[in-house]
């Protein structure tokens, strides 16, 4: 049995499984008795309360008649429980939507990002994540605080470690100039996005005022590419908490936007020259 509080990729293992049953025109009690269970637990299941093996899985794929066999083996690599992540050890420390980002990442083979306001967070340093935590309204006690800037810290390793996700970020000038924390730590700031934009994996893309409107803007987005096009997920920030889509009519939306998006952007090396023109005003 899986725990009370199913993380993101079990809801999303649940809810795929259910598209599937839906899209076979199958009702639960239907699929239980196929299954050789009771209706309970395939909605257990399929609210990622409850873990399926492999076993289970390919058998509910067969009688749905999925023939969809890499989203078989894409989904069968999410059964087995909960598999704990590096974000567990914050767990109960800071806010669940931040360990749902987390597993997100963690398991993307591909990152996109816009960003109107903020800067990435992958790629933000220390004192800057500390005066954005320090911003939040109500004000978030110290210790959470430190516990959020360290989380912060550690997601990064998603795109600095040994298997650096690759990661396509669009950056809008606003959030180039947002002065959090002052001067220095801004300058300090767009120099850490320099240097972390020099790795194979990553690539910045600027959007200047001059260019005018875009689509998204205002919208902080990531789009995290899974091994399986199905299973991609779109998170976006709102003053209620993170917001997360993963319907087919949403995803292809959310791709159709990031591509005019980045057709929009400067190329690669102005984005860079630009960076560095910004950081030498300050």
């Amino acid at each position: 049995m899986a725990p009370n509080t199913p993380s993101i990729r079990q809801r999303r293992l649940g809810l795929e499984l259910r598209r599937l049953r839906e899209a076979a025109g199958m009702s639960a009690p239907a699929a239980a008795s196929s299954l050789g269970t009771d209706r309970t637990n395939i909605s257990n299941i399929e609210a990622g309360r409850y873990g399926i093996s492999e076993e289970r899985l390919r058998r509910l794929a067969s009688i749905y008649e999925c023939n969809d066999e890499d989203l078989v083996d894409t989904l069968v690599s999410m059964t087995g429980g909960r598999k704990t992540g590096w974000w567990d050890e914050y767990r109960g420390k800071v806010r669940p939507g931040l360990l749902d980002i987390s597993e997100i990442e963690h398991y993307a083979v591909r990152l996109r990002t816009v960003q109107t306001s903020h800067l990435p967070g992958l790629f933000q340093t220390e004192d800057h994540a500390r005066a954005m935590f320090d911003l939040i309204v109500p004000k978030l006690p110290r210790l959470e605080i430190e516990l959020c800037v360290a989380h912060r810290l550690a997601r990064q390793a998603v795109v600095t470690g040994p298997d650096p996700t690759p990661y396509t970020g669009v950056i809008h000038e606003s959030a180039l100039r947002m002065q959090f924390g002052g001067r220095d730590v801004t300058r300090a700031q767009l120099q850490h996005l320099l240097d972390e934009n020099e790795r194979d994996n990553v690539t910045l893309l600027v959007i200047p005022f001059a260019n005018g409107g875009f689509p998204m803007a205002g919208d902080s987005i990531l789009y995290a590419v899974a091994a399986n096009p199905h299973l991609d997920t779109v998170h976006m920030d709102s003053p209620a908490g993170p917001l997360f889509f993963d319907s087919p009519t949403q995803l292809e939306n959310f791709r159709a936007r990031l591509d005019l998006v980045e057709q929009v952007a400067l190329t690669a090396k102005k984005s860079t020259d630009f960076i560095h023109r910004i950081a030498k005003e300050l």
